[in-house]
């Protein structure tokens, strides 16, 4: 994309309105623009970055052989009745009558639309287990939406719905789901910290948030540095053996970590001094087993071995990925703008062209952007090179190709590591064979 002609419209100064460092980032650098009170539009590189989250999320879904559906925003308020939770769910449902005055209701949760779509197909234990899931838009009526995305009333989330024979099978796919959400947030470049959640009145002990470290979370956490020493990328797990989701689930979930509202003083004295991490997080996911709550409320069963009915086990996996893009913005930053992952940057790199117009400078760009253009956001505009400088730090590319008139001359190029700073001069090729790799 070429800078002088692209819908990306940078702030210089904070806007008033955004309290927090990920919705001032978003803003100033051309992601996102309000459209009404906790609803935003998403332009167009902040929209890339929805899409590579997204597609992350959606590989390790599929690598743990959950199946992709599309169930719509707006739901019957029947199915809510049979599961009782129509009346119960509070204010933040948004609740429609159509022309025909049917109720209607724009979805906050799938649960009921998963389990009548479930029922409606799936009538032997011998067609189980099912995970199905979708990447779609939820709304939820906040009292006072805040902090740009990461408190919005419309927001993007990964909802997964899994459905088992037995108690045994529900826990070996809650325990898959845990494998690919720890993949998940490394490969986007951030690591999250499982920890254990309360249950509520369904009880039990299957309940897991995911927090992203970060120094604006909503959330003290308290964790063993032992966590932070796992790739989980690389982790042998055969997630078709119990034994071996077993032995997993035991090394994620041995080591100490726990939000303030569920931390135990005494068993935190028990981790060794040097290993106790303390600091803020950001929640960008949550699994939870709760049984056959809704099968069994909506009176969905499949027939078993012996003939009988049975009620379906049930879990919910839920990953919030506009939030996402928020919550790495608030662990990846610094004084200067966002320092984007390489995996969910809108752009690999920022062509700096400091001198627009000269002959040679314009062709070396030129040259660069023809191989991927895709990839590169070749900032053409007649600006300072300091302007170029900022904006390109402001909007956070993983690499900046710096090309000037002496170095043009050279053939050679000046790259950028956004992250460490780093600078290094190269020939054409071997700077860009470094920003494409991967």
């Amino acid at each position: 994309m070429r800078l002088s002609r692209s819908f990306l419209p940078t702030l210089k100064e904070n806007p008033a309105e955004a309290q927090i460092v990920s919705h001032r980032l978003m803003l100033r650098a051309g992601l996102i623009r309000q459209t009404a009170s906790g609803i935003y539009a998403w332009l167009p590189a902040g929209l890339k970055v929805l899409r590579n989250i997204s597609q992350i999320v959606r590989e390790e879904q599929d690598r743990v052989e959950a199946q992709e559906v599309l169930m719509p925003t707006l739901q019957s308020a029947d199915l809510w009745r049979r599961s009782g939770r129509y009346d119960a769910y509070g204010p933040e449902m948004l609740r429609i009558q159509d022309r025909h005055k049917r109720e209607l209701l724009y979805g906050p949760t799938n649960e009921e639309m998963v389990t009548d779509l479930f029922g409606q197909t799936i009538k032997s234990y011998k067609e189980l287990p099912q995970v199905l899931y979708h990447i779609q838009w939820k709304f939820r009526d906040e009292m006072r939406p805040r902090f740009g995305v990461m408190r919005g009333r419309e927001f993007l989330m990964k909802d997964a719905y899994s459905f088992d024979v037995d108690y045994a099978s529900a826990v070996a796919t809650y325990r898959r789901m845990m494998l690919a959400y720890l993949r998940t947030f490394q490969r986007l470049g951030v690591r999250a910290v499982p920890m254990r959640a309360d249950t509520g009145p369904i009880g039990g002990d299957l309940s897991h948030e995911f927090l992203i470290l970060a120094p604006t979370g909503e959330s003290g956490v308290f964790y063993d540095a032992a966590l932070d020493e796992q790739d989980w990328l690389d982790e042998p797990v055969d997630t078709n053996s119990p034994e071996e989701l077993e032995a997993f689930f035991n090394r994620v979930t041995t080591p100490y970590a726990a939000t303030d509202e569920m931390h135990d003083a005494a068993a935190w004295e028990a981790v060794p001094e040097a290993r106790r991490r303390e600091g803020r997080g950001v929640e960008v996911g949550h699994i939870f087993y709760f049984g056959t709550k809704y099968t069994e409320s909506m009176g969905v069963s499949v027939s078993g071995a012996d003939g009988a009915q049975f009620f379906p086990e049930m879990g919910s996996y839920g990953i919030g990925v506009s939030r996402l893009a928020g919550a790495i913005i608030e662990a990846c930053h610094d004084e200067n703008g966002i320092i984007w992952p390489d995996s969910v940057a809108p752009f690999r790199a920022a062509i700096l062209n400091l001198k627009s117009g000269d002959e040679l400078c314009d062709a070396v760009c030129e040259q660069i952007y023809s191989k991927a253009p895709e990839a590169f956001l070749y900032d053409d505009r007649s600006e300072r090179a300091g302007v170029k400088f900022a904006d390109a730090d402001l909007m956070g590319h993983p690499w900046q190709i710096v090309v000037g008139p002496r170095s043009a001359k050279e053939g050679r190029v000046e790259l950028k590591r956004r992250a460490t700073g780093e600078r290094q001069e190269l020939s054409v090729d071997e700077a860009l064979a470094l920003v494409l790799a991967g």
